[in-house]
């Protein structure tokens, strides 16, 4: 449903409050243009146990963070995101879902600099655990308007993020990126040339398909072998409706087993 415009945002974008986690979650977001949804969800619940700070980088309006937040009780978040819309919404969804006292948000780049980072009270070598969803276009769409095509473009900057994500975790921190499952190259590169212990869940639509998404882990300091899961699978064999681990995720029943 549409709803109000939250406190400071632009009038003219409509808005939809939607529902994550079988309710626990109302997440305010554009009616149009990048979404957060299915891919959110899954970076969000895949965050392990244990955790005292997450940092989400380009968190948008805060979804997948606020999903760790909520399974993880003393968990404190901080998101960052360079789109002041955005980084408004997040604001308000943080407060609309009583996360105040352990989520704040930061408007800045993904690829900041060290010290533009230092600047605006990222510390390097302090989270627990650094998630991303970096942009992208998938193959043969086009982005309807200029938001999400800056949402979805990055122009080969996956290597940057991932330098960022690693700067930020601390010496054993561990970083997790959900991307397409045509970037896993690009991600591996990034990510062996920084961490170890690497672990990759390819995401396919029904049984049998390729895979459209993965779901990549690296720890910081560790020379752990990399590990390549089973496919998490999201449909039954004719694509009616959620299998039953995936919708017991999207219920907020379950966090996503990958270890």
């Amino acid at each position: 449903m549409s709803v109000n415009q939250p406190p400071g945002f632009v009038k003219h974008q409509e808005q939809k409050a939607d529902a994550f986690l079988g309710g626990k979650l109302s997440v305010v977001q554009p009616e149009k243009g990048f979404r957060a949804g299915l891919d959110s969800v899954l970076l969000g619940t895949s965050v392990p146990a244990g955790c005292a700070s997450l940092l989400d980088l380009g968190a948008g309006a805060g979804v997948a963070a606020l999903c760790a937040l909520a399974h993880h009780e003393g968990l404190s978040g901080t998101l960052v995101e360079t789109n002041a819309q955005m980084a408004e919404l997040a604001r308000h969804n943080i407060e609309a879902n009583g996360l105040v006292p352990r989520a704040r948000v930061v408007m800045a780049s993904a690829t900041a600099s060290g010290a533009e980072r230092k600047a605006m009270g990222l510390g390097t070598d302090h989270f627990d655990v650094v998630i991303a969803n970096p942009p992208f276009f998938e193959a043969g769409t086009r982005a309807p308007d200029p938001a999400r095509a800056a949402a979805r473009h990055t122009d080969g900057e996956v290597s940057a993020w991932v330098r960022s994500a690693v700067s930020c975790a601390h010496a054993k921190g561990v970083v997790i990126f959900i991307h397409l499952a045509q970037e896993l190259p690009q991600l591996l590169a990034a990510f062996a040339a920084r961490m170890g212990a690497i672990t990759v869940l390819p995401i396919a639509p029904r049984p049998g398909a390729a895979a459209t998404r993965v779901l990549v882990r690296g720890r910081k300091g560790s020379k752990a072998p990399l590990r390549l899961l089973a496919p998490l699978v999201l449909h039954g064999a004719h694509g009616d409706g959620f299998a039953e681990p995936v919708e017991a995720i999207l219920r907020g029943r379950a966090v996503l087993d990958w270890h």
